[in-house]
């Protein structure tokens, strides 16, 4: 059996995170021995981890942290892992393991949400890491061929996100408004998000549709972005329209609280937020970015919008409200979609094919 340690700076509730712990819980169900580490900080996502998966804390303080390297090595060798399949921004201290440990092969997965603006992204200690690199996981095909075209791994592809949701048993959320009107935007506070543009077009959409509301869960982070969101909803009165629920982890419980989820990002991978609509079977609106138009291919899927501005979504999302049959329609296929095409079992297995080609 290949013994493989998933890598994550930390288990908040981020997309990268969520499919962390997605792929630590299921390859166990793929003849794979299954660990996981965090390394800087964890979080709710914790919780999630089954309890047949092994985990490590790291608790690194700095880029440079020697005694979290040879904690992590320490764990590695008494736990004889193969492969280090490190997520997102963890590939250097993946790769610091990999030069004191140089029999350890590693697998990069790619989750680079600014995939529409590569041309700003360092890239210099990832291009000197790579050459450590068997095999890199890319979220979407932009993301791919940039890796082909810049990084120094011979081996790189694209692997499909896949959700995976299961039942809280505590903790559960309440959504405020009225049942059957809640558009759900399911995305940390990050100013890639687009959350100004969602709230000036909700503003449009309540002048004729006051009954509705609009419900954004994800982490606040306290910071520029945070305060200039909260200022919004105060500038555009929507007050007792718009509500924020920060970190949840109740996610599937939220989903069936909800009638339509939207996205109005500026850049994407491929947002596992829009995979976990499509599994809930919500009727969806998404920005054309990343390979969101994999998913929402034409109208009969959702609509997909060439820009997230105010004016745009607010359209959308008033032909979503309008049309019930539409909305009940576009959501049936889209979730059929969804599951038909990215299946966490046709994709692990395509990993796991991945994993045992290494040499």
């Amino acid at each position: 059996m290949i013994r493989v340690l998933q890598i994550i700076d930390t288990l908040q509730a981020g997309g990268a995170e969520r499919l962390a712990v997605n792929y630590a819980n299921e390859l166990r169900n793929h003849n794979v021995v299954s660990s996981l580490c965090a390394t800087r900080l964890e979080g709710p996502l914790l919780s999630s981890l089954d309890n047949e998966v092994g985990y490590i804390f790291l608790n690194r303080k700095s880029t440079l942290d020697i005694g979290a390297v040879l904690k992590l090595r320490t764990y590695v060798l008494k736990n004889e892992i193969d492969i280090i399949h490190a997520h997102a921004t963890s590939f250097f201290i993946a790769t610091i393991l990999k030069i004191v440990t140089p029999s350890l092969k590693i697998v990069w997965h790619d989750h680079y949400g600014n995939s529409e603006f590569l041309d700003k992204r360092r890239v210099l200690i990832l291009k000197f890491c790579s050459l450590f690199f068997s095999q890199i996981f890319s979220v979407n095909s932009i993301l791919e061929h940039w890796a082909k075209k810049n990084l120094w791994c011979k081996n790189v592809s694209y692997v499909k996100n896949f959700p995976v949701l299961n039942k809280s048993e505590h903790d559960l959320t309440t959504l405020k408004g009225e049942s059957g009107k809640r558009i759900l935007c399911l995305a940390n506070l990050r100013e890639q998000k687009n959350h100004i543009q969602l709230l000036e077009a909700f503003k449009v959409v309540i002048k004729d549709y006051p009954n509705w509301t609009l419900h954004c869960v994800g982490k606040d982070f306290k910071d520029q972005y945070s305060t200039l969101f909260f200022k919004k909803i105060e500038e555009l009165n929507l007050g007792r329209k718009v509500f924020f629920y920060d970190t949840k982890s109740d996610i599937l419980n939220i989903l069936k609280q909800s009638t339509i989820g939207i996205l109005v990002s500026k850049s994407e991978g491929l947002p596992l937020a829009l995979l976990e609509y499509g599994f809930a079977e919500l009727p969806v609106i998404c920005t054309n970015v990343g390979n969101c138009k994999e998913l929402i291919s034409d109208k009969s899927y959702g609509i997909l919008l060439n820009n997230g501005k105010s004016y745009d979504v607010a359209e959308a999302i008033i032909r979503l409200v309008e049309d019930e049959s539409y909305r009940l329609e576009s959501a049936k296929k889209f979730s059929k979609k969804v599951s038909k095409e990215y299946s966490k079992h046709t994709i692990l297995k395509d990993v796991v094919a991945a994993y045992s080609s290494i040499k």
